[in-house]
């Protein structure tokens, strides 16, 4: 694996304090995305408000009948609840993460496309979604890390 050049530390006696605490970094990282994601997929499934949308569910199908024209909108918005709820609750445990990540971030580029060009994300801009979207594939390059299912499986795409 290529490893970039390493930078000489201002304060060398803190490189081992970075070399432990970067594996556990990069689980938050991992698991804390899960976590958002799991949160907007649960109340999908569940009928439940989210913030200010009284019925999200109704609201992703809703996106993708009138906005994307794609066919089965109630069935793309089933799969894309459980991609959020399920997809989310195995990133949280790195359980498929390379193609969970790269599924998620296909959907985030989607919502990208759909808010642009508008970026101030008072007005719904797509600063989230874009920088959700390039988490997502910076976990699908990176894989699950040491603190996973998939690493104590030995198993990755």
């Amino acid at each position: 694996m290529h490893q970039p050049p390493s930078n000489r530390l201002l304060i060398p006696a803190l490189a081992p304090l970075y070399r432990a605490g970067e594996p556990l970094a990069y689980t938050l990282l991992r698991a804390g995305y899960g976590v958002i994601m799991l949160t907007h997929g649960l109340p999908k499934l569940l009928g439940r408000a989210h913030g200010s949308m009284a019925d999200p569910m109704a609201a992703s199908v809703n996106l993708i009948e009138n906005v994307l024209h794609l066919p089965q909108p109630h069935l793309i918005g089933l799969l894309i609840a459980l991609l959020e709820a399920v997809g989310g609750g195995l990133l949280v445990l790195g359980l498929g993460t390379r193609l969970l990540a790269a599924m998620m971030g296909v959907q985030m580029l989607t919502i990208a496309w759909i808010l642009g060009p508008t970026w101030p994300w008072i007005d719904r801009g797509i600063e989230y979604p874009v920088l959700m979207a390039l988490l997502s594939f910076y976990i699908m390059f990176r894989g699950a890390g040491c603190y996973s299912l998939d690493h104590t499986l030995r198993r990755e795409l």
